[in-house]
């Protein structure tokens, strides 16, 4: 498992790109769409098959084609596990996983988690994690043990890759008069910020938080503009492939097979060969073209995009913050009196998660061992058409 870097750990951003590598391309499968579904039909028949399904165009889109796949090869139907939060309406996405799940017809089988501080970077489940694997990237990742655990046996499919491959960070033009004038008076209000400049990552020691912002800025200068290439350049960034590889190792820990068809190589050479050369594409467009009338309206609909600070930084790691008193930070990587000062004020910057995570786990030692009931895997719930067997299933560390 390829791990964070004490660096990495204390800048809260992981960079770097690798070199461009060699790989013979076979013939390339004119449709996405179908490309997509061959990549999940390893998941399917290995049974149960998991869906990380958050109710977002890119799961969305993973659990139609899995659907899709497997009525059509007459497997199983895959089981979507969705978890819900309380405090955190920013991250509320239920709507769109109601319609999504009515549409495909798999509500008899759909998993609901619910969550309050359990997620919490430094909360029961986090807290079962980091003891058993230490600081991962990225520092949700527990976010997924509970339903790896679910699933022991089988398989899960997820939608990573979907903010790389189908997005990455260039913003396309404005497309109005409008959104170009408020663009302008945005850029205006920065120029006018720059005799006030303001301290990025104020948390590390002057000179190496000059460094990593522009190392940041350059890497995000650095991505390609055109499809194709940016795909190929993402697959590269050190952030996706140490993702890849957490997940990899948890997941196969729990002898489950992680598969992640975003990142499919028959996927990705068939949508570049769709939209390579393209500089602009927005990421429900591409979708919609992708699809076309072949899924349910509903997978594709733009939505907005959920955000997850409340889901993470909740009571636990308040209370961790507020009473932290410097220990088990490394001077040289961290200013530990300007951490202090930074972690003073709610909500912390999400760029001090991971720190959390390392100086929670360093100060706090292993729970006694102990025999809880084990998790009911998926595999023995009733069948689908029966009673939601997992629905609205309370989740504790």
């Amino acid at each position: 498992m390829l791990r964070p870097t004490p660096f990495d750990i204390a800048s809260g951003t992981v960079l770097g790109v690798g070199p461009p590598t060699l790989r013979v391309v076979p013939p390339v499968a004119p449709d996405p769409l179908a490309a997509l579904g061959r990549a999940v039909l390893p998941a399917l028949r290995r049974p149960p098959c998991v869906v990380s399904f958050s109710g977002g165009l890119d799961s969305s889109l993973v659990l139609a084609v899995a659907v899709r796949m497997a009525r059509w090869e007459g497997l199983p139907d895959p089981v979507p596990v969705t978890w819900r939060f309380t405090g955190a309406p920013r991250a509320d996405e239920s709507s769109w996983q109601d319609r999504v799940v009515a549409a495909l017809g798999v509500g008899a089988s759909w998993e609901i988690l619910r969550a309050d501080d359990d997620l919490d970077l430094i909360g029961p489940v986090a807290g079962r994690f980091l003891h058993r694997y230490g600081v991962r990237h990225p520092v949700n990742l527990h976010l997924h043990l509970p339903l790896l655990e679910l699933t022991r046996g089988g398989s899960v499919l997820t939608g990573l890759g979907g903010d790389q491959v189908l997005s990455g960070w260039r913003r396309p033009p404005p497309r109005s008069a409008r959104a170009r004038l408020s663009r302008v008076q945005v850029l205006a209000r920065e120029l006018s910020r720059r005799h006030r400049p303001r301290r990025l990552f104020p948390w590390l020691p002057a000179e190496t938080a000059r460094q990593v912002n522009r190392a940041l800025r350059a890497e995000q200068r650095a991505e390609p503009r055109r499809l194709g290439p940016r795909v190929a350049w993402h697959l590269r960034r050190r952030d996706l492939v140490i993702t890849r590889s957490a997940f990899t190792a948890v997941a196969e820990d729990h002898d489950v097979t992680p598969v992640h068809p975003l990142l499919d190589h028959g996927f990705l050479d068939a949508l570049t060969a769709l939209a390579g050369r393209r500089h602009h594409t927005s990421r429900d467009g591409l979708l919609a073209e992708i699809v076309g009338d072949a899924l349910p309206p509903e997978v594709t609909a733009p939505r907005r995009k959920a955000h997850f600070r409340d889901v993470f930084l909740r009571t636990p790691t308040r209370e961790f913050v507020r009473s932290w008193d410097g220990t088990g930070a490394d001077p040289e990587l961290v200013d530990v009196a300007a951490l202090r000062d930074t972690w003073s004020r709610w909500p912390i910057p999400g760029g001090t998660a991971a720190l959390v995570q390392q100086l929670w786990l360093a100060t706090t030692p292993p729970p006694a061992p102990r025999f809880p009931p084990r998790a009911t895997p998926i595999r023995a719930l009733p069948p689908a058409g029966g009673q939601r067997a997992g629905a609205d299933a309370e989740v504790s560390g």
